[in-house]
């Protein structure tokens, strides 16, 4: 019997970066929000080797693919002698900064480590997880969380109860942003790529205590400069989404999906016909409850 598992996506009410590192990568604290909206992973025992199949044409299903990269690292940590068969069915949008790829990932750790009857502990688990890449660690568990170091350090946090019964409207435009291009461009914007510490903290504080408030008023993303200076139609969507009652609207992670806070799921889902009216039934939009 297949192994069916959803992979999430996330968002992030604070990227705030803090100087470049000796290895090149940017240190950087986020905090990240989960979503309730998933692609989907079947994995199932094979006689050797690891095949993927998925659903999206455009996605590659070689060993480029997170979701190969994962299982053929768990295998040989593992020392499972067998393989494995792997469907993806791709519901959330490539290139979004969503980390549904990272998702994608993650998700066939667990699963494989379920699939196997767990021979692997869940810090061998997240050292794998390191090793492919920078969100893949926040998505081996469920909660909010903050980060640090290039990502892959997790603080995980209680959910807020300050957003339940609030709603997300997001959006991708259906073009992509490379994430390597909007770093490389921050040279332009030095105070975004050397901020402040104890931004991310400071929003989770607000959001335990309750203070909604005082966190959106924290929302800050330092890729937004370079990728809203390239792309201005994606500041016009957030303004658009503003004027109409959200409550907040920012970039998630290095782009280009929008996403923006609703009171409630009904506000959000009035906006969606006017926003189509005004900028096309291109792209993709979700609205979901909290």
């Amino acid at each position: 019997m297949p192994l069916i598992r959803s992979s999430p996506c996330k968002v992030n009410f604070v990227l705030n970066l803090l100087g470049r590192r000796p290895d090149g990568f940017h240190e950087l604290e986020t905090l990240f929000f989960p979503v309730p909206l998933q692609d989907e992973l079947r994995l199932e025992v094979a006689p050797s080797g690891v095949s993927l199949t998925c659903s999206h044409p455009e996605l590659p299903v070689d060993g480029t693919n997170l979701v190969v990269r994962a299982a053929n690292e768990w295998l040989a940590a593992s020392g499972i002698g067998s393989g494995v068969r792997i469907h993806l069915e791709k519901r959330l949008p490539l290139a979004a900064g969503l980390g549904a790829g990272s998702a994608n990932a993650a998700i066939t750790l667990l699963g494989l480590n379920e699939l196997f009857g767990h021979p692997l502990s869940h810090a061998e688990l997240d050292q794998l997880a390191a090793g492919l890449g920078s969100d893949v660690n926040f998505f081996l568990q469920p909660n909010p969380a903050l980060a640090f170091g290039r990502g892959e350090r997790i603080q995980p946090l209680a959910p807020f109860p300050v957003l339940s019964g609030h709603a997300l409207l997001l959006f991708h435009p259906g073009f992509g942003v490379s994430t390597p291009w909007a770093f490389r461009e921050l040279a332009d914007f030095p105070e975004n790529r050397n901020g402040q510490p104890g931004r991310a903290a400071k929003v989770a504080e607000a959001l335990t205590r309750g203070d909604l408030h005082a966190a959106l008023a924290g929302w800050f993303n330092a890729l937004e400069a370079p990728v809203l200076r390239k792309y201005p139609v994606l500041a016009l969507y957030q303004e658009f989404l503003r004027s109409r009652g959200a409550l907040g609207a920012l970039m998630s992670g290095s782009g280009s999906t929008t996403f923006a806070l609703f009171s409630d799921l009904a506000a959000a889902e009035a906006v969606v016909p006017e926003f189509r009216a005004k900028f096309g039934r291109a792209g993709w939009l979700a609205t979901v409850g909290l």
